[in-house]
């Protein structure tokens, strides 16, 4: 009896351990999206900053924004592969890089196509490889789109580009909080 109690015992132990560090995980991922700040709203924009994507760079490689500013991104890609731009600190850009991989492992994300109808591929747990969060635009060769952001705290954000190694090859850039 006592070996089970013992048994019973570190077994709860163990998932009390891992609940913790998955929480403070998740936890810290929300701080960090809190310190990012939230999706804008059109009607409070400040300023508009354009952007450009190519193989494998982006125009302008830096920027400045204020906290508290909202700034609208006119997003276009000119170069000839699908391009992303997500905004994020290095920690996040590290974790969506794994489901960017997956995108291509899946056949979503093919060079300079992506197959739309598969983004909605359910893979389990309701997710979809679907590419809707608020901070990221994912385009194609000559696609353009707008992404509206309000800068919250400065916090060490960059623009980066996740598809798999773009990142590693300079697709990337940082952003100055004033």
């Amino acid at each position: 009896m006592k070996k089970i109690l013992l048994s019973v015992g570190a077994g709860l132990w163990a998932v009390l351990v891992v609940s913790g560090v998955e929480a403070s995980a998740g936890h810290d991922q929300h701080v960090a999206a809190a310190a990012m700040g939230p999706p804008g709203k059109a009607s409070e924009v400040a300023r508009t900053i354009e952007i450009s994507m190519h193989d494998n760079y982006f125009e302008p490689e830096s920027f400045s924004v204020r906290e508290g500013e909202t700034v609208r991104f006119q997003i276009i890609n000119q170069g000839g592969l699908v391009h992303e731009f997500n905004i994020g600190t290095a920690a996040m850009h590290e974790r969506h890089q794994t489901e960017m991989l997956m995108m291509v492992q899946h056949g979503v994300l093919k060079g300079d196509k992506l197959d739309r109808s598969m983004m909605e591929m359910d893979m389990g747990n309701g997710h979809t490889m679907r590419h809707d969060d608020p901070n990221s635009v994912l385009l194609e060769p000559g696609e353009q789109a707008e992404l509206i952001w309000t800068f919250a705290k400065a916090a060490n954000l960059q623009f980066a580009c996740n598809v798999p190694g773009h990142y590693q090859a300079g697709m990337q850039g940082e952003i100055s909080l004033q």
